[in-house]
């Protein structure tokens, strides 16, 4: 009876599977991510979380067949099929790790010298591995576990159904079937033939061999941080080891070495690595670190196990599986996730031509993501579980059941139902169906308090129709009203906007009406940080002025790495004042300053008269090199961190009364993000312009630089805001350059700092310059700590900044709050 429901077992699971079976232990417990292989060759699966395994073979013969699993003892199993499917079940022995055959020196442990040798011949073992294709599979699934019905008071939902009655389930499971190709030193490519999600018979996987490419034989791996291999370069400043035992694979001694960091709060690994003896290569990896080395708090582990199998016939070990599981837990919301990765099919001399490789790592063949369950059963290396195939089974139902129209209509009807706090809060109206939605944005959230409105709301409604499944080709149009009450003045703003793709995101838009907007078009200042230290501290520094506007634009990505915008419009600007001297808690050494930005106590005078202009601007920002993703509905771009983004733009205003305002404006800029390893990130942005014809122009129209008086920022980093100058002193209508450059260690220093290194903080230090025509130059340098908070909550930033201007320094701390930028405000 069990070789019978065995035999229905992996029918039902992989129809051309001939060798099938089950791997456990002596007790009987199944052993998932055993490596499944025959002899001399790189044909090969690995059991599944129940133990199970599925070998294709077709063909009558003998066959030996290994079993390879870390801290088993190797089996190997020869046999002769005479029928399929055949039933070949395994139970593997624990390896008994001896220390009997090695001399020990009591100075020091004798892991010392296999580690030094293995980093010796790092890179000899990198370059054996310079060139090859192989064929990839991967499989990514995502549990939650209890999961709240709301949080912060919003409606979490089902998870489109894949949660049961005790709000637990498989949030995501996806599988891809991949041709890979790799050319030393960082030439890759990715064709994925074959790619499933559960649930979404329209969706693309996002597993990629790029993403769970994880070398220990490099220096560092990025994993959110740069986490310093235990074979690395400089591995003994990280690291101690000692040896655990030593067991022979066939005539291969193989070493067992506890990894143990000598800092644990550093960016390192804890756990055993495998290294044969002689050969100073890698025969597995069972690698742990944690959310906090990895910075990603909410996550509690990370465990990767990484085997690999000797190449007789080009003499070195070469991964065959990987595996990674993590746990993880944020507001009352825990799971755990695991990917899983499998290579065959390894061909080390290639014969790759000039034009093999592109600048499109990874591509999606034509119906990649329409394959039958037929096709998946037949070349799914490592067999389903029972629960992901039974998730499989539910959610692809449901799926269709999902996309009728009674069912889209019921679950519409309970989301449209209007709640008490709707008119504050917002409220949307959709039809999934018919694939629109119509919403109202309420004035809750979006009361604030300046002295040209005094308090001051906005209010909009929005209309939304998408063409696509996946919402790539969208229509979109929008107005909002925004009230001031001081000013008792209502104005009006909207846009119409169509999105036609993701691919070369062709985007259309015009939009026009009334608002008050600031004098530096990058609006530095959040109206929500002016509230406060308006009400609060009496400093109003937000300056506006009245624009009453028409303008049409465009952009898109002209071909790889350009993409341009274009923007054309009518402007009538006017001057406002302050309307309100209303405060909260007034201080009497402070006052209220005017809304003239040139003219701090001038109350009867604007920095502006009204006028008129025609205003146009094209933008190109160019990504050399630049590396992307593609599936049939979109285009996703990478970037090449090798280079800088170059952005050159071109303005023109022309004013219809008075030629005195006409200008023209060109500027460029270079900005770039450089990962340096475990030391660290390093961004600078530089920017440069100049104008022609600016003698006479309106302020509105100048060069305005992102000032910070509040000492509150809200960017994740500082490489485009000076945080100590005033907002509009250095504004020019002349040449200027502009400099930000910003290191952060990402524990470099501090995480070998006894005690320190508890707080898990990083040290950020930057260096910031401003010259202009007219004036002397303006710098600032600063340091600082950023990921400071406790638990899974480090949004904060705290800095220390000094300026330098015309012979006076001055110096602040600067508080960053990055979870406003996160929610808006």
């Amino acid at each position: 009876m069990q070789k019978l429901l065995l035999i229905i077992l992996f029918i039902s699971a992989n129809i051309s599977a001939q060798v099938v079976g089950k791997v456990t232990d002596l007790k009987g417990e199944p052993l998932p991510y055993v490596n499944i292989y025959l002899q001399d060759s790189y044909r090969g699966t690995t059991t599944n979380d129940d133990g199970n395994y599925s070998l294709n073979i077709s063909e009558y013969g003998e066959y030996r067949i290994t079993f390879q699993f870390l801290g088993y003892k190797s089996v190997t199993e020869t046999i002769s099929p005479s029928s399929f499917p055949y039933i070949l079940n395994v139970s593997l022995v624990e390896e008994s790790t001896s220390l009997e055959e090695v001399v020990l020196n009591t100075k020091e442990d004798p892991a010392y010298r296999i580690i030094r040798n293995t980093i010796a011949q790092r890179k000899e073992n990198v370059e054996k591995l310079s060139e090859f294709t192989a064929d990839f599979y991967s499989r990514g699934l995502w549990r939650v576990k209890d999961i709240p019905k709301k949080i912060f008071g919003q409606e979490v939902g089902d998870f489109d159904g894949a949660l049961d009655s005790t709000r637990t389930g498989i949030v995501y499971l996806s599988e891809t079937i991949s041709e890979i190709a790799y050319q030393k030193p960082d030439k890759f490519t990715e064709k994925v033939i074959a790619s499933k999600v559960s649930g979404n018979d329209n969706g693309f996987s996002f597993n990629s061999a790029q993403s769970a490419d994880l070398s220990f034989y490099e220096n560092t791996m990025e994993i959110n941080a740069a986490l310093v291999s235990p074979i690395a370069n400089n591995a003994l400043s990280y690291y101690t080891y000692r040896l655990d035992g030593v067991f022979y694979e066939g005539s291969k001694l193989i070493n067992k070495i506890k990894v143990i960091p000598r800092r644990p709060k550093d960016r390192v690994w804890n756990g055993f690595i495998y290294i044969v003896e002689d050969d100073w290569q890698l025969y597995g990896v069972e690698l742990s670190t944690t959310g906090e080395a990895i910075q990603v708090p909410f996550v509690d582990n990370l465990t990767v196990k990484q085997n690999y199998k000797y190449d007789s016939q080009n003499n070195f070990w070469v991964k065959i599986s990987q595996t990674i599981d993590f746990g993880f837990g944020l507001l009352g919301m825990k799971g755990d996730g695991q990917f899983i990765a499998v290579y065959s099919n390894y061909d080390f001399k290639p014969e790759f031509t000039k034009k093999y490789f592109t600048n499109e790592v990874l591509s999606f063949k034509e119906g990649a993501n329409k394959k039958d369950s037929l096709f998946w059963k037949g070349i799914r290396p490592v067999p389903l579980t029972n629960e992901e195939l039974k998730d499989y089974v539910r959610r692809d139902s449901l799926q269709v059941l999902r996309r009728s129209k009674p069912y889209m209509d019921s679950v519409d009807a309970k989301s449209n139902k209007v709640g008490i706090m709707s008119p504050l809060t917002g409220y949307t109206y959709r039809n999934s169906f018919q694939k629109w939605s119509f919403g109202y944005d309420g004035v809750l959230t979006k009361i604030n308090f300046n002295t040209v409105q005094g308090w001051n709301a906005n209010a909009g409604l929005t209309y939304r129709k998408w063409y696509d499944e996946n919402q790539t080709n969208v229509f979109v149009a929008s107005v909002k009203a925004d009230y001031g009450l001081a000013e008792d003045r209502l104005r009006f703003d909207g846009y119409i906007l169509r999105n036609f793709n993701w691919k070369d995101k062709l985007r259309l838009w015009v939009m026009g009406g009334s608002r008050a907007v600031q004098f530096n078009s990058s609006q530095p200042i959040s109206p929500f940080i002016n509230s406060i230290s308006t009400l609060f501290f009496e400093r109003n520094y937000m300056k506006l002025y009245e624009l009453n506007y028409g303008r049409l634009g465009y952009s898109q990505e002209i071909f790889n790495g350009l993409h341009l915008t274009a923007s054309s419009g009518y402007e009538n600007r006017k001057p406002l004042f302050n309307n309100t001297d209303y405060v909260t808690i007034p201080n009497d050494d402070v006052n209220y300053t005017s809304n003239n930005p040139l003219a701090p106590i001038d109350f009867e005078n604007a920095a502006i008269t009204e006028h008129n202009m025609v205003k146009s601007k094209l933008s190109a920002r160019i990504n050399f090199a630049q590396k992307y993703y593609s599936n049939p509905d979109m285009k996703l771009n990478m970037g090449d961190n090798k280079y800088p983004t170059l952005n050159l733009s071109i303005e023109n205003g022309t004013a219809p009364d008075n030629s005195h305002y006409d200008y023209t404006q060109f500027e460029a800029g270079l900005r770039q993000s450089l990962f340096l390893g475990n030391k660290g990130e390093l961004n600078y942005n530089l920017k440069g312009g100049t104008f022609a014809n600016g003698d006479g122009i309106s302020f509105v129209d100048y060069k305005h630089f992102n000032g910070n008086q509040t000492r509150v920022g809200t960017e994740s980093n500082y490489t485009n805001v000076f945080n100590l100058m005033p907002y509009y002193q250095f504004s020019t209508n002349k040449s200027y350059f502009e400099g930000h450059l910003e290191h952060d260690f990402k524990g470099w220093v501090l995480g070998k700092i006894p005690g320190i290194n508890q707080l898990n903080f990083n040290l950020i230090v930057g260096a910031h310059i401003l010259g202009t025509e007219e004036q002397k130059p303006y710098s600032e340098f600063s340091v600082g700590l950023d990921n400071v908070g406790f638990g899974n909550f480090r949004f904060l930033r705290i800095d220390y900044v000094r300026s330098y201007y015309n012979g006076e320094s001055l110096g602040a701390f600067v508080f960053g709050l990055k979870f406003l930028n996160i929610i808006g405000m």
